[in-house]
């Protein structure tokens, strides 16, 4: 936990404590600096020219250990982190509370891109901070984070946009899998988008589709209907459908229909995802990464259509030239059409 005197030799909280006392300033769960005052010096650091690296770190699957293990273990976990990175960045950076379990925390002293790697390699080498099982009373959490980072001013001059790139590099970080660390790179992440559903509730999403897809007795007319409402409220360009056959088609009509015999060897689970197509997709479906890349389409979402144990094909959003990440809500909306779609053709039999 930090004190008076280490926090004071920053000017932004010897200002603060003329006015407010230590324990305003300290999570009280995790002894890290409460939101408020980290986002402060943040950006009394920004007005001050100062150059600084910040982070932002996300426990991995931390409800699991909350539902598995009670919230006490939660509450032990969030407060061994703090402490760990507390003594980790001592003398030369800071750690703060953002909000349930994510932190963010700065550091004067590795600004360079090399320097960081190494400040991140060893943060999460294996049994040191990360990545490692937690001794606490009652039981023994094993726990693992993503973390994305950026600099000031290098990569940005700003609050907003600083935070900006935190976000995608976060993101980025949970679309390969968490367990990671993502450093900023321009020309790596500067195109990445991170989009969700519209002002509007799932529940409203899911609404609109159902209607859509109750809107005609015909297939490809249930298609064309659900793609106005998933266009709005996924703010995709175009919705493709594979039909039992494997043949691909899209619901503009853009594309001239074509076999994508090797889709079944890349979409194992429910629900697939990429924006990385030649880490992810060309060595399972060379194929189907053939004509992805003819088209330029470069982030894809993919809901199996299967119902009883059988494949009945595919419904896909793919993004041209887009590193856009997919988030958990649009998960649920393409899940959701792609029962409904399953439903239909285990029921009817129909294939387009």
């Amino acid at each position: 936990m930090y004190t008076v005197d280490e926090l004071s030799k920053y000017g932004y909280f010897n200002e603060i404590f003329n006015e407010h006392g230590l324990s305003d300033v300290l999570d009280s769960l995790t002894g890290a600096i409460s939101r408020p005052y980290i986002i402060g010096f943040i950006k009394w650091l920004i007005k001050k020219g100062t150059s600084f690296s910040v982070s932002m770190l996300d426990l991995d699957n931390f409800k699991f250990v909350n539902d598995t293990y009670g919230h006490k273990t939660g509450d032990g976990v969030l407060s061994f982190v703090s402490r760990e990175m507390i003594d980790f960045l001592d003398g030369y950076g800071i750690f703060g509370r953002f909000g349930g379990d994510e932190f963010i925390f700065i550091n004067f002293r590795d600004i360079s891109y090399d320097d960081r790697k190494i400040f991140f390699m060893r943060m999460y080498k294996d049994g040191f901070i990360l990545r490692r099982t937690v001794e606490l009373p009652d039981s023994r959490p094993f726990i693992t984070g993503t973390t994305g980072c950026a600099v000031f001013p290098d990569d940005a001059k700003d609050y907003d946009t600083l935070f900006s790139m935190i976000d995608k590099t976060l993101y980025r970080g949970k679309s390969k899998g968490r367990n990671c660390y993502i450093i900023y790179v321009e020309s790596k992440h500067k195109d990445i988008q991170i989009k969700s559903l519209k002002k509007r509730s799932i529940f409203n999403t899911l609404v609109g589709v159902t209607r859509a897809f109750d809107s005609s007795p015909y297939l490809d007319e249930k298609l064309l209907a659900m793609f106005m409402t998933l266009q709005e409220a996924l703010s995709i360009t175009n919705l493709y459908f594979i039909g039992k056959d494997r043949v691909l088609k899209d619901i503009k009509g853009i594309i001239e229909p074509i076999v994508v015999p090797d889709i079944d060897l890349l979409v194992t689970d429910i629900i697939f995802s990429s924006n990385a197509l030649e880490d992810d997709v060309k060595q399972k479906s060379p194929i189907f990464y053939g004509i992805l890349k003819s088209y330029d389409l470069e982030s894809i979402m993919i809901s199996k259509l299967m119902m009883r144990g059988e494949i009945m094909g595919y419904l896909m959003c793919a993004e041209p030239r887009s590193l856009r990440i997919w988030q958990d809500d649009e998960y649920a909306v393409m899940f959701s059409a792609g029962r409904m779609i399953s439903g239909f053709l285990a029921g009817t039999g129909q294939f387009i």
